[in-house]
């Protein structure tokens, strides 16, 4: 007589893949236009540092952030996508974002960036990446989300539009001052959400499915 009871086999996932390793074809157009967006960072880094360039810093930092699509957009079109690149990738974005914030903060008096913002913004970053480091590690999907990547287009915009106030040209005109403060906290609350949006996701990851 066949057994009618109710037992279900357990589902065994199976083991993570072993990540490809890193060669010669890890150089390829993607990661060197990741590179070249890491080189673009320190440079952008000297120009608010020595000052007077902020036109020039402004249209660095969207010419570097814009590469960011770029790359990932090859590297996912043509199948270039390799295990330096996802290390790189991330690695670079936060560079550039982090970085931008706290050469700011020491022009906090007239860029609109304070430390609550840079706490905020590096927090953040911190946080969701060693999050992604110990899921990814043990073969979970822990990729970007919608309100990831909403947080990293604000981010952008809101660094622009310090760098910009910092110059002659915008520093006296009051709307554009308000409108960049806005961004800035807008950035900042986005920022916060988008933590606690992982945050959560990777509290339930690590709960398991539920009994």
């Amino acid at each position: 007589m066949p057994d009618t009871s109710d037992h279900k086999t357990p589902v065994v996932s199976p083991p993570p893949q072993a990540p490809a390793p890193i060669d010669r074809k890890s150089l390829n157009a993607p990661n060197l236009i990741t590179l070249s967006r890491l080189l673009l960072a320190f440079v952008l880094f000297g120009l608010i540092y020595v000052e007077g360039f902020w036109i020039e810093s402004a249209v660095l930092f969207a010419v570097a952030a814009a590469t960011d699509f770029l790359d990932g957009y090859i590297a996912r079109k043509y199948g270039l996508v390799t295990t330096l690149g996802r290390i790189l990738d991330p690695f670079v974005d936060k560079i550039i974002v982090c970085g931008a914030f706290v050469f700011l903060l020491e022009k906090s008096g007239t860029s609109g960036v304070n430390s609550w913002m840079v706490m905020a913004v590096i927090g953040r970053e911190m946080f969701v990446t060693g999050l992604r480091s110990f899921l990814e590690q043990s073969g979970q999907d822990f990729s970007a989300t919608w309100s990831g990547k909403i947080k990293m287009a604000l981010q952008c915009v809101a660094v622009i539009a310090s760098l910009l106030s910092l110059s002659p040209e915008f520093e006296q005109v009051a709307s554009f001052i308000l409108a960049r403060d806005i961004l800035l906290w807008l950035a900042v609350a986005v920022t916060t959400y988008s933590g606690l949006v992982y945050a959560w996701r990777g509290f339930q990851m690590l709960r398991g499915p539920a009994a």
